[in-house]
């Protein structure tokens, strides 16, 4: 059973229809009641982060995909609440420093309070942040119409190949190391665009997981379909001189997540406004594909090829 299956038949009934549970079916708690807007996410060592050997970047690869959720929604994070598990190792006087230095160099960086937690003792490293802000409104999933327009901004893949690199799959030099392990370490959030989201967008979600597996998530039950051109889907410069030199698949570094740029939906009246309002912004995105109701699958143009579906529809915790 997957982590969606199990929250379906397990948990969802005891929101007791609670409308600011969303019926568990986003990444957000919403009191449109109190303006709260609240995310939960849990990260263990040797599932979300390799090992805890660079304590400085993995705090911020936690804090930022965590925060992620809320930019996302349109929604501006204030507070974050960390709670944290470990060992004499990982949290060792030199490792707690660091992970203080980092932590403030977060919060400065993003107008952020640190405002509470807890700490236990535990084999493995284990944190667990909650992010909170304030919000009259969010930027729903499951909120997509027929014939929106699929958005995404930034580049996607970048964080995958340096995944790749730091597992030692794939071997690099010094300079484009440091590039995409850095993209996987320190993601690039399109914070600038989000408090916009709600006069462009009909559904967003961030890129956690996976392109596809996102959109399928954005989609949910609305009964529609993708078609996305693979031709479109922005990458870098340095990973498309590194798929035409290794013949490798593009498909195969754009499904894998991990990106946290926002993939949203908007009708094609926006069109003209949403080019106008990025590039005013200096912020990157592309038109990757639409959605319609008259199809039968999702399908993935490549060229003259119709992929029905994704060679990977995105990471999901099985139990």
């Amino acid at each position: 059973m997957n982590e969606f299956a199990l929250i379906e038949k397990y948990f969802k009934k005891l929101t007791y229809n609670n409308p600011s549970a969303l019926e568990l079916n986003d990444d957000v708690f919403f009191d449109k009641k109190h303006n709260v807007v609240v995310s939960t996410d849990t990260y263990v060592e040797g599932v979300h982060f390799l090992n805890f050997k660079n304590p400085d970047l993995v705090i911020k690869k936690i804090v930022r995909s965590s925060i992620s959720d809320l930019y996302c929604k349109g929604v501006k994070p204030k507070f974050i609440f960390i709670c944290a598990s470990g060992n004499n190792n990982s949290f060792s006087k030199k490792n707690l420093n660091i992970i203080s230095k980092s932590l403030k160099e977060e919060q400065k960086k993003y107008d952020l309070k640190l405002s509470g937690g807890d700490t236990t003792r535990s084999n493995k490293t284990i944190f667990t942040i909650i992010s909170l802000g304030y919000s009259k409104k969010i930027v729903q999933r499951n909120k997509c119409n027929d014939g929106d327009d699929i958005y995404v901004t930034g580049n996607i893949g970048d964080s995958y190949l340096g995944l790749q690199i730091l597992k030692r799959n794939i071997l690099f030099n010094k300079i484009k190391y440091n590039y995409f392990v850095k993209k996987y370490y320190l993601p690039d959030l399109p914070i600038k665009i989000s408090s916009n989201l709600l006069n462009f967008a009909n559904s967003s979600i961030d890129i956690s997981d996976g392109l596809f597996g996102d959109l399928n998530k954005l989609i949910n039950k609305r009964k529609l379909f993708y078609k996305v051109e693979l031709n479109k889907i922005p990458i870098s410069t340095n990973l498309r001189k590194y798929l035409s030199k290794s013949k490798k698949k593009k498909i195969n570094f754009i499904s894998k997540g991990d990106d946290y740029q926002i993939l949203f939906t908007s009708p094609k009246s926006k069109r003209n406004y949403i080019q106008k309002f990025f590039k005013k912004m200096n912020q990157k995105v592309t038109l990757i594909g639409n959605l319609t109701k008259d199809a039968k699958n999702n399908e993935i143009i490549d060229g003259d090829k119709r992929i029905k579906h994704a060679f990977n529809e995105g990471y999901s915790h099985n139990f």
